[in-house]
C-alpha cells in the first residue's frame, strides 16, 4: 500500500482519537492566570523529567521489536524541550550485510511526506500572498476534477485534507502501471466525486496536485521548493524529495519484503517521484529530530522562525473527520492539512502520521505538543506495525507512567486486516471440473480504456499474458473456468496474495483489480 490510510483507524483512535493514516499542534505558551484556556488543560498531569526516566526504556522495546519480528533494521529519535534526547540505530541496513543502521542512515518515509509537504506548504503561506483557501485553479490552470464547482473552488486545504470527494487512493493504480505525474493529474479530472468538503478519501495524488501547484506558482519543481522552503533551513542535509538523492545515499537502507520466515531486498526497489509530495521524502532520524522540534515550536527552530504560526496552526488543526465514531462514546479521529489530530486519553492533543510501502518501509512519528515531546520511528521492512507500536507505548509512557494498552497486538490485528489479500477469487480453489476456455486467439487483441489506457492480451506457448501501461506491465493470465481468467496484480496498490479475475465477454474484458471506481472493463 502506498500510505497507511484510515485503514487502521480504530486503532489509533484508541491511542490519540485519530486514525493513523497517517495522529499531530506546536510548542506550548504559557497561559495567563488572568486569561484561562480550558481548552488547553490536559486531564493529567506529567512530572517533570518523565521522558528522561523512560528513555532506557524505548531503547529496551526497540529491540525487542527488531529481535521477535525479524524486521532488518530500525532508527529511533526522541525530542523533548527542544532537545534531543535519544536518537539510535538497531540492525542493518540491507539483510546478508553487516552495514549497520545508525541514526544518520536515510531512510524512505512513504507517507510521512504529507505532513512535512504540509510545512513546506506552510513555509510559502507565510511568505505570501499564498493562503490555504487559495484556489488550485488560480495557480495551476490545468487542474481539473469531474465536476466544474470542484474544479473552479478546490483550495489547497482541500487537497490536503482530504476533502475534494476523489475516491481513496485515487490514481495509486495508475502510478503502479507506469504513468508519470501528469498523466496522473490529468486523470484524475475522470473519476466520480464524493459530496465535496462533505467527505474524507484518502488520497496520494489529490494532495500532490495541490503540492504540484504550489510549487508551480514557486516556478521551481517541489523536489526543490521542498529544499529551498525547509530542509535547507533546518539543516536537514541527509533529506531529500527525490529518489535519486535517496538511491545515490551510500548510508541507505534498502526496502524489504518477507518472504515465508525471511526478509529479503525488494526488487525493484520503490521509486516514488510520480507522487514526491505525498509518499517522496527520504530521511534520517537526525533529520526528523530537527523537523519535529521546529513543529513542536510552532515553527522556530533554535531562535529562528522557519514557518510563521499563522501558517502552521491551520495544518495541525482539524479540518476533517477522517474516522467518525462508531459508538457515542468513542472519539473521533480527524485530519489536518497534511497531519492526523487527535486527542488521548490523557485529554492531551496529539498530532501524527504514517507511512508505509509494501515494497519495504513502515515508518511513523507521534507529537504530543502540550508536553513538548515527539518520537520518530523508521524502518526498512514492509509494514506490519513496529513503529506505531513503539510510538503509541512510549505516548503511554509519557502521558501515564505505564503501557495502559496491548499495543502490539491491537496493531497487529489492525494490519492483519489492511495487508490482507483482495479479489473474489482469494481463498478459493479452482473449480475440480471447470467449463474449458475457448480458442486462446479468440482472446488475443488490444482492448481500450479511457482511463487505464490499453490492455493487451497475447497468447504465449499455452497460457494468455496481459499487458497494461507504460511501464508495460505484464502477468500471466490462469485460466479458472470459462471465459473466466486468474492474475495476480503487482505494484503498491497490490497486497500480498491478492488474486483477481480477467473474465472475458466478447469484445469485452473485465478486471477486477482495476474496477474500484468503475474503469475495470476494456473494450477491444
Amino acid at each position: 500500500m502506498t500510505a497507511l490510510g484510515a485503514a487502521v483507524a480504530t486503532v489509533a483512535a484508541l491511542a490519540t482519537g485519530c486514525g493513523i493514516e497517517e495522529p499531530v499542534p506546536g510548542a506550548t505558551t504559557s497561559t495567563s492566570a488572568a486569561a484561562p484556556q480550558p481548552a488547553r488543560a490536559p486531564g493529567i498531569t506529567i512530572p517533570d523529567g518523565r521522558v528522561e526516566h523512560i528513555v532506557d526504556r524505548v531503547d529496551q522495546r526497540a529491540q525487542e521489536l527488531l529481535t521477535s519480528t525479524g524486521i532488518p533494521g530500525m532508527a529511533v529519535a526522541i525530542v523533548a524541550d527542544g532537545e534531543v534526547v535519544y536518537q539510535e540505530g538497531f540492525g542493518v541496513r540491507e539483510v546478508g550485510t553487516d552495514q549497520q543502521v545508525d541514526p544518520d542512515t536515510v531512510f524512505q518515509l512513504a507517507s510521512m511526506s504529507k505532513p512535512i509537504g504540509a510545512t513546506v506548504v506552510a513555509r510559502e503561506i507565510g511568505a505570501g500572498p499564498l493562503e490555504w483557501d487559495t484556489p488550485i485553479r488560480q495557480l495551476a490552470p490545468w487542474f481539473a476534477l469531474n465536476d466544474p464547482y470542484v474544479s473552479d473552488n478546490a483550495t489547497v486545504g482541500d487537497l490536503y485534507a482530504h476533502r475534494s470527494g476523489l475516491p481513496d487512493h485515487a490514481g495509486d493504480q495508475l502510478e503502479d502501471l507506469g504513468f508519470d505525474r501528469a498523466q496522473i493529474l490529468e486523470r484524475l479530472g475522470r473519476l466520480p466525486l464524493a459530496p465535496f468538503r462533505d467527505s474524507y478519501e484518502y488520497t496520494n495524488f489529490g494532495l500532490t496536485a495541490a503540492a504540484t501547484a504550489v510549487a508551480e506558482a514557486a516556478h521551481t519543481d517541489w523536489a526543490d521548493l521542498s529544499k529551498r522552503a525547509i530542509y535547507e533551513p533546518l539543516g536537514m542535509t541527509a533529506t531529500s524529495s527525490r529518489y535519486a538523492d535517496f538511491a545515490g545515499t551510500p548510508d541507505r537502507a534498502v526496502g524489504h519484503t518477507r518472504v515465508g520466515e525471511d526478509y529479503r531486498r525488494t526488487e525493484p526497489p520503490r521509486q516514488p517521484d510520480a507522487q514526491s509530495p505525498a509518499g517522496g521524502v527520504s530521511s534520517s532520524v537526525v533529520d526528523m529530530a530537527r523537523w519535529m522540534t521546529m513543529v513542536l515550536g510552532n515553527g522556530s527552530y533554535e531562535g529562528r522562525e522557519v514557518v510563521t504560526p499563522d501558517a502552521l496552526l491551520p495544518a495541525v488543526s482539524p479540518q476533517a473527520v477522517s474516522s467518525p465514531p462508531a459508538t457515542p462514546d468513542a472519539r473521533a479521529g480527524m485530519y489536518g492539512f497534511g497531519f492526523n489530530v487527535g486527542t488521548s486519553a490523557a485529554g492531551r492533543v496529539v498530532l501524527s502520521h504514517s507511512g508505509a510501502f509494501n515494497a519495504g518501509a513502515a515508518t511513523a512519528f507521534t507529537l504530543i505538543p502540550s508536553a513538548n515531546v515527539g518520537i520518530v520511528t523508521l524502518t526498512n521492512a514492509a509494514p506490519i506495525g513496529v513503529p506505531e507500536t513503539l510510538n503509541a507505548e512510549f505516548a503511554d509512557l509519557v502521558q501515564f507512567g505505564e503501557v495502559r494498552e496491548d499495543w502490539w497486538g491491537l496493531y497487529q490485528e489492525a494490519f492483519g486486516q489492511i495487508e490482507g489479500p483482495t479479489g473474489e477469487l482469494v481463498g478459493k480453489e479452482p473449480p475440480p471440473n471447470p467449463v474449458p476456455a475457448g480458442p486462446l486467439d479468440d482472446y488475443a487483441g488490444v482492448y481500450g480504456n479511457d482511463y487505464f489506457g490499453p490492455a493487451e492480451v497475447a497468447v504465449e506457448g499455452d497460457h494468455l499474458r496481459l499487458t497494461l501501461g507504460p511501464g508495460k506491465v505484464t502477468v500471466p493470465l490462469r485460466h479458472w473456468d470459462g471465459d473466466t481468467f486468474a492474475f495476480t496484480p503487482t505494484g503498491e496498490a497490490a497486497n500480498p496474495g491478492t488474486i483477481s479475475q480477467a473474465r472475458f465477454d466478447g469484445d469485452r474484458l473485465w478486471l477486477e483489480f482495476y474496477d474500484p471506481d468503475g474503469f475495470g472493463t476494456f473494450t477491444r
